[in-house]
């Protein structure tokens, strides 16, 4: 027999990511002054796009762009 499947929280979707995204705009504005409006539209809450530009614009590694980003998502788009 096969132990029971926990409930997880489905994870949510690619509309409902966009959505949130663009309802958490101003926040990562803030967050990410030296990013464009523009430039965040565009990347739709792509976590690996997001953490890559914030690595180039803010001269930091990589490890460090996904920590922000990840914490800003936990944050903004639990």
């Amino acid at each position: 027999m096969h132990p029971p499947l926990e409930r997880t929280r489905a994870l949510p979707g690619a509309n409902e990511i966009k959505g949130r995204w663009k309802q958490r705009l101003g926040a990562a504005k803030l967050t990410w002054a030296r990013i464009s409006e523009a430039e965040l539209l565009t990347l739709e809450g792509h976590e690996q796009k997001l953490s890559g530009l914030i690595q180039e614009r803010y001269a930091i590694t990589r490890d460090e762009a996904i920590a922000q980003v990840r914490a800003f998502f936990n944050k903004h788009l639990p």
